[in-house]
């Protein structure tokens, strides 16, 4: 190592020392967060199908003014519990309203459960592996790919992620004092530490069922094995804590099993999570080992680090800081591959036990074999995600996107090409201190700059648009609802055009336009329309033609904007 070299790391561990003083590791990695998650926030239209599931479903609370009976259009949905409605409610009704439609305003939970997921990772890694070792861990997670796209979309997933971090991270702070009260800088923990416990196990039980408590108990149970010891739990605060769990999530679930007669239960229950259980659902199957794989894209731009995070969890495993990292990540991790359906955020609650492992690495020396494995899966993966911005622009762009996409690439190319070398050259932390802020500016640009110009990808969006344009959309109080759509059924439609909106077959189509009312009707759907039309003596006017690619079942689509025939005493004049 030259001398300039080692001055530079004097310098780069001189400002994470200084950084990670008191608040600021926590609240830098919030900052991170917020700066990776917001992009996508304010540029992305509304995404099928989860999401605009979720947003409807809201919208609708907020329409109809019922806050227990969660509903997507006239069928119940009764999949997850309540919470993640009411938090969205909340951000629309302070920020926006239900007419308006604004995503935005959806996503805000989503990117404070985000903030609160890295800053809850610093807070609680400090507690084990000190000021800068905590910055980097909130950092590390905050930048991932996969917590900094959930920032922005309308789900349970960032909040989740959120809530069960801090239920962690408290348990963090309290085994930390049972086993070595003295590794930290900080207070013992008090009845706070206890009550934001029982808090975030609350709120995860809201959003997201057993999910957040799962992740918390097997943690807790794996420490009380390896340990052969429990005798800190007693000191959780049972008593009050669990009455604090069933005020916070009782009187919703006894409200939806009166209004829906236990029928919320059985089809959450029965019909979600243990088809999920028992197979693939929804074509959402693969073996175990996907998330494994999965992860070594999802934690970019902190894939360099990822094998001496898995090597330091092995050799200082009796260290009480890498021993409860373990206990978070391997238990909840190997139920998400051992579970038959697979989405790839499942195993997200676990990513924050991972960013802990590669921080704790960063403090270590790194052995070569991970440090070569390392800087070829970062090179691997910024140069894949490269040709990944390279592929969308051929397919679905067009030249005006091309400097977005040249952007995008040459910044996600950069951030794994620069890690690499920095490992290669034997500067690990320097490394992730220029991968991870080029990383995440890859990320802004992919998803604020690339994808929101991918119009053939955009079908709802530009439906929408061109029903507005004819001011033929039921919101805009002109012409009258529902619009009718044959053929496309995508959530995002319904949310973009109106809860009412008609998605039916060529026949409701026809009625429609004999109704006043406008038609979208998809290529497969048009010679059953035309004879419908024929049979009623209708000429509607063919108000625009949307071409693009449903992405969610990977179906081309052209759909064919109606407008109502104009009364015979008005002349149509030319477009």
């Amino acid at each position: 190592m030259t001398s300039a070299t080692a001055s530079a790391d004097l310098g780069l561990d001189g400002a994470l020392e200084r950084w990670s003083r008191g608040w600021r590791a926590p609240l830098i990695a919030a900052v991170l967060t917020l700066i990776a998650g917001l992009p996508g926030l304010l540029a992305m239209p509304p995404l099928d199908r989860d999401e605009s599931r979720f947003a409807q479903a809201t919208a609708q609370m907020l329409e109809q003014d019922d806050y227990v009976v969660i509903r997507f259009q006239d069928q119940p949905r009764f999949k997850k519990p309540v919470g993640i409605h009411w938090l969205q409610a909340a951000s629309v009704a302070a920020f926006s309203d239900p007419e308006a439609r604004d995503i935005w305003a959806y996503r805000l939970p989503s990117l404070l459960g985000a903030m609160l997921a890295a800053a809850a990772c610093a807070w609680g890694a400090r507690a084990f592996f000190g000021g800068p070792a905590s910055l980097m861990a909130g950092a590390i997670l905050g930048s991932s790919f996969l917590l900094s796209t959930e920032a922005f979309i309308a789900k349970t997933d960032a909040v989740l992620c959120g809530t069960t971090t801090l239920a962690l991270a408290c348990l963090a702070r309290m085994y930390a004092d049972a086993r070595r009260p003295d590794v930290w800088d900080g207070p013992q923990t008090g009845r706070a530490v206890r009550l934001a416990f029982w808090l975030a196990v609350s709120a995860a039980t809201l959003v997201k069922g057993p999910i957040g408590p799962m992740v918390v108990g097997l943690t807790a149970i794996s420490l009380s094995i390896w340990d052969r010891k429990a005798r800190w739990l007693r000191d959780l605060g049972w008593g009050w804590g669990l009455i604090i769990l069933v005020a916070v999530v009782g009187p919703w679930a006894w409200a939806v099993t009166v209004a829906t007669d236990g029928a919320f239960w059985r089809a959450a229950i029965v019909g979600d999570m243990a088809s999920k259980l028992a197979g693939g659902q929804e074509s959402h199957g693969a073996p175990p080992g996907y998330h494994a794989i999965a992860a070594i894209l999802q934690f970019f731009p902190a894939t360099l680090v990822l094998p001496a995070a898995l090597a330091v969890g092995w050799r200082e495993r009796n260290e009480p800081g890498v021993r409860f990292a373990l206990c978070w990540l391997i238990p909840s991790w190997l139920v998400f591959e051992l579970t038959p359906t697979k989405l790839s955020h499942y195993a997200l609650p676990c990513y924050g036990a991972l960013a802990w492992l590669a921080a704790h690495a960063l403090t270590r020396t790194i052995g070569s074999g991970a440090r070569w494995t390392g800087l070829a899966l970062q090179a691997l993966v910024g140069l894949l995600l490269a040709g990944g911005a390279a592929y969308l622009m051929s397919t679905y762009g067009d030249p005006s996107d091309l400097p977005a996409a040249i952007l995008t690439g040459l910044l996600l190319a950069a951030a794994g090409v620069s890690g690499a070398y920095m490992m290669f050259r034997g500067q690990p932390r320097r490394a992730l201190a220029i991968a991870l802020p080029l990383g995440l500016l890859g990320h802004a640009a992919l998803v604020g700059l690339l994808a929101p110009r991918l119009e053939p990808l955009l079908l709802s969006e530009r439906v929408e648009a061109v029903l507005a344009k004819s001011r033929l959309l039921p919101r805009q109080g002109i012409a009258p609802g529902p619009v009718a759509v044959a053929g496309y059924a995508e959530p995002s439609l319904v949310f973009g055009v109106g809860t009412t909106t008609d998605l039916g077959g060529a026949q409701d189509a026809a009625d429609a336009l004999a109704d006043n009312r406008a038609a979208v009707v998809e290529s497969r759907e048009q010679p059953a329309f035309q004879a419908a039309l024929k049979e009623l003596r209708l000429k509607p006017r063919q108000i625009g033609i949307v071409n693009g690619l449903d992405y969610s079942n990977g179906d081309k689509m052209t759909l064919t904007i109606y407008a109502p025939p104009l009364p015979a005493s008005v002349p149509e004049t030319a477009p």
